[in-house]
């Protein structure tokens, strides 16, 4: 009786939750109260090019219409880096020397001092031009990060500073909160990461208004905390016997 009462219920809800799923016309215009309401999308691509002038449609959904959520995902990685590091404090002062992938090549080593500035160049260049082309803040981040593992693999002796490395971070948050702070004084509708600059012409540099700023500031605080966690994992070898 019991498995009875548990698939009618399960029937009455999934019907009203599908009734009511096909019934908001994903993609399509409806009317409310004899007025059309056009879908989200269609909002996103008019606004992206007409209003903020920024030819990647994703980077302003990311970084203006959903901002906050933005500032939402970087402080989760922020806080996951801490809790890294403070599980792994104890044990770094029993860490014995970093294992080495490819010091036994002279050819790799000097290829990774070559690689590396071209890496963070890369990098850089993917977040700056986060606004006109694919990419963004997390994933220059993440190349910029990248090019730093290189060399701690290629060099036994490269080390990284925490200060900083803390300092980057803590600029970049800094920054990110400060222009969504902003936003409330020179903002038309005084709102948190509203786009108070010029938003300039279209496909140029410097164009679409604080979205480049934030995803400059995304970039330095991504690079940052990705880094201290490779360098804090590297090193850490457990604790030695004694």
């Amino acid at each position: 009786m019991k498995k009875v009462l548990v698939i009618l219920l399960l029937a009455v809800v999934g019907f009203y939750i599908s009734e009511t799923f096909f019934d908001i016309g994903f993609g399509n215009s409806h009317f409310v109260n004899n007025e059309v309401i056009k879908p989200v999308k269609d909002t996103y691509l008019q606004q992206t090019v007409q209003e903020l002038k920024v030819a990647n449609t994703v980077t302003s959904i990311v970084v203006n219409f959903r901002g906050f959520d933005t500032l939402g995902e970087v402080t989760v990685l922020f806080l996951s880096v801490t809790a890294l590091g403070s599980i792994l404090y104890k044990r770094r002062h029993h860490v014995g020397e970093r294992s080495v992938l490819f010091s036994a090549s002279s050819i790799v080593t000097a290829g990774s001092k070559l690689l590396f500035p071209a890496i963070v160049l890369l990098g850089a260049y993917v977040f700056i031009h986060g606004h006109l082309s694919p990419g963004g803040g997390f994933q220059g981040g993440v190349i910029i990060a990248t090019g730093f593992l290189l060399m701690l693999l290629a060099y036994e002796n490269y080390s990284v500073s925490h200060t900083n490395l803390a300092i980057v971070e803590s600029l970049a948050g800094v920054t990110f909160a400060g222009v969504g702070l902003l936003g409330f004084v020179y903002g038309e509708q005084g709102t948190f990461l509203e786009n108070f600059l010029p938003s300039g012409v279209l496909n140029d540099l410097f164009s679409g208004g604080v979205i480049p700023i934030i995803y400059i500031a995304v970039g330095f605080k991504v690079a940052a905390e990705l880094t201290g966690v490779i360098y804090t994992v590297l090193n850490e070898k457990g604790e030695q016997n004694g």
